[in-house]
């Protein structure tokens, strides 16, 4: 996935109230970006590290630009939660991800039940319901998730177990944006309801498929699936 967009270089500040950061541009000018991600981002923030920030023109929005990555320990870490859907929409349509390179049609947004699936693919024999989350916590080699208490992420998990119930297809993709980890596992301190119910939907044969993202400030690209310990 390539920035339609030149990204603008700065540093962070702080973020603050979840959703907005202060951040110094290389002008000197101080703006305030929006901050897609609703989690603690513990292990990805840090104050003074350098960012990259997309401008939005939109006289609607209240801020002129969404905050896209942070440098943590020489790497890109990104942490635009709305990144993953697209790059799973594009790597399944593309037929880029093995386990997912069957479909001939693919949409996004679709809903089964009370949810609403970021992914959902079909060929003439198989329907599949895919949800992609965004990873970005660190702990030694591990990326984990989640990084904060996720009762939505607990639903999603039931939700799958229900679709493979009826005999359809059930996909948990987690999409690492960062590269300075090896492995992928549940954040068991944080949400351990969610990391129970992981393990459940594993056993209920719901697929899960941890795929790493190599970041930079030109694109985003999906490279390699990670081993994971539930």
């Amino acid at each position: 996935m390539k920035f339609e967009k030149a990204l603008v270089h700065g540093r962070l500040i702080k973020r603050y109230k979840r959703f907005l950061a202060d951040v110094e541009l290389d002008s000197g000018e101080i703006v305030v970006a929006h901050c897609t991600n609703s989690g603690s981002m513990k292990s990805c923030l840090e104050n003074g590290a350098e960012v990259y920030l997309t401008p939005n023109d939109d006289p609607k929005r209240k801020t002129r630009f969404t905050w896209e990555m942070i440098k943590i320990n020489g790497d890109w870490v990104g942490i635009n939660t709305g990144i993953p859907n697209k790059l799973a929409f594009e790597a399944v349509e593309n037929k880029l991800i093995p386990e997912l390179s069957s479909y001939t049609y693919v949409k996004r947004e679709v809903k089964f039940g009370d949810s609403r699936f970021d992914v959902y693919a079909q060929n003439a024999s198989e329907k599949c319901f895919i949800e992609v989350k965004n990873v970005t916590m660190k702990e030694g080699d591990f990326a984990l998730f989640p990084d904060a208490v996720t009762t939505r992420g607990q639903k999603h998990l039931k939700t799958l177990m229900t679709v493979k119930q009826q005999g359809l297809r059930a996909v948990m993709l987690y999409v690492v944006q960062r590269s300075d980890v090896s492995k992928f596992g549940p954040a068991t301190e944080i949400d351990p309801n969610y990391a129970t119910l992981l393990k459940i939907a594993r056993e209920a044969c719901v697929e899960i498929l941890p795929y790493q993202a190599t970041v930079t400030p030109y694109e985003i690209t999906l490279t390699k699936k990670l081993p994971f310990v539930l």
